[in-house]
């Protein structure tokens, strides 16, 4: 609330505004209310889109900005935009434009979105207006995991506050925008974090992925040009405009601009998450914040993006994390969460874990998803029990095959096998101790001796 402005906590703040955008007002007890996150700066960015710049122009500064996608693909914003046709280009069949803020925050190691949400939630209803407002959507959404009852209790105050101060509504703040904006609780899938599947789920309907193309921009949200942001992605924006679009580029040392809210889990000292410009080794993450391995391990491999992602090996920490130089690594960026292996635990038995989620969280649309992720998980397990052969391993990447990009409907079966393709290829002698010792050899080690 507003009483939460002390000057200490907001000197401390103001210091932090222009280099930790994101998170510099967070308030995990009791998030700012509307006249305080307006105390704090809030709305400024807003006021300059709808007062100051077209549609077009805002746009333009978010496309300069260089902004991509935090959601995990890391497209470029910008160019998302431009592919929804502005209200002046709009045929007689395109009656609607809408807003949907994914928040729809399932992937096991990513846990980022949630400290926005609930920490300081005015800041993305603000960005949701700037962002409606370049594409001409009157109506937007928050599709929210359905587990993050928190988060939806303190949006929907902070949007009655919003409404109550003509944020949104009708004529914003005097302008000729009118905005409307809804909660809409996920039914807590995964898949419906893939974008038309959430579309669909929106609708009332199964959360099966749509075929692409038509993009969701032509055709989305009931037939109508529709854009679907993370909440990471749409928090950067009344930063973008209201401090512009080098100053944003300038946060970063490398190509991609900005900060990033990087995470870790896992065998570390410190999980958490933190703010911190895009590009920072794996190195410092993981050790200088994350307080390094937890005592008596040593590295052995992690899943740089979260759980549908390739692993890297400790000659890769000094990676930056940024999307081009994971992707070189061989692996990719992902939603920028650290999931850590240590020496002493087992490759086999982390993956066979990442399969059974994949495998539950399948929509069962197509064969190679439904049946493949099945059919992983019933071999780790033989695997992991000690049942395992030689053909179950020529199995396992004839299945990497098989479920891989370009022949799936979506790509939730190509996440799914990225940790295990690369496990097979980094850990081979791990599943290959399996299968030798008819047990696994970290279970047995822990046991104090081998059984067979």
């Amino acid at each position: 609330m507003s009483d939460l402005l002390s000057k200490h906590w907001l000197k401390t703040a103001l210091a932090q505004s222009l280099t930790k955008p994101l998170t510099h007002l967070i308030n995990f007890d009791e998030p700012l209310d509307l006249p305080g996150y307006i105390e704090a700066g809030g709305y400024m960015g807003a006021t300059k889109a709808l007062k100051e710049f077209s549609p077009k122009e805002v746009q333009e500064i978010v496309s300069d900005s260089t902004l991509k996608g935090r959601g995990g693909a890391g497209f470029p914003t910008g160019m998302k935009w431009s592919c929804v046709p502005l209200p002046e280009k709009r045929n007689e069949s395109c009656t609607d434009c809408y807003l949907i803020c994914n928040a729809d925050e399932m992937e096991p190691g990513t846990f980022k979105d949630k400290y926005l949400l609930e920490g300081v939630p005015q800041q993305l209803i603000e960005a949701m207006i700037i962002a409606s407002y370049a594409i001409g959507a009157n109506k937007a959404f928050i599709f929210l995991r359905g587990e993050y009852f928190l988060s939806a209790q303190r949006l929907q105050t902070a949007i009655e506050q919003a409404y109550q101060s003509n944020w949104l509504g009708r004529n914003i703040q005097g302008t000729d925008f009118s905005l409307d904006l809804h909660i809409h609780t996920s039914a807590g899938r995964y898949i419906c974090g893939e974008e038309t599947a959430l579309i669909n789920a929106l609708e009332g309907k199964r959360a099966n992925p749509r075929a692409k193309p038509p993009f969701p921009q032509v055709s989305g949200l009931f037939g109508q040009p529709t854009v679907v942001n993370n909440v990471e992605t749409l928090s950067n924006l009344p930063h973008i405009l209201k401090h512009g679009a080098s100053w944003f580029k300038a946060l970063s040392p490398k190509s991609d601009a900005g900060t990033k809210l990087y995470a870790a889990c896992g065998q570390v000292n410190n999980p958490g998450v933190w703010e911190l410009p895009m590009g920072i080794s794996i190195r410092e993450l993981l050790y200088q914040h994350a307080g390094g391995m937890k005592d008596g391990l040593t590295l052995k491999g992690l899943l740089p993006g979260g759980a549908s992602t390739d692993f890297l090996l400790p000659e890769h920490l000094d990676t930056a994390m940024d999307f081009d130089s994971i992707a070189k690594a061989g692996s990719r960026l992902g939603t920028g969460g650290l999931i850590v292996l240590g020496d002493k635990h087992c490759p086999v038995a982390m993956v066979l874990n990442l399969l059974r989620f994949f495998a539950q969280e399948s929509c069962g649309f197509c064969t190679p998803c439904r049946d493949g992720t099945a059919w992983v998980v019933e071999i780790l397990t033989r695997l992991e029990q000690g049942l395992g052969t030689q053909a179950d391993l020529e199995q396992l990447n004839d299945l990497c095959d098989f479920m891989w990009l370009g022949k799936t409907h979506c790509a939730l079966a190509p996440g799914a096998v990225e940790p295990l393709k690369s496990a097979l290829r980094y850990f081979n002698a791990d599943f290959e101790q399996h299968i030798a010792q008819g047990c696994c050899p970290f279970q047995a080690e822990n046991q104090g001796g081998h059984h067979g």
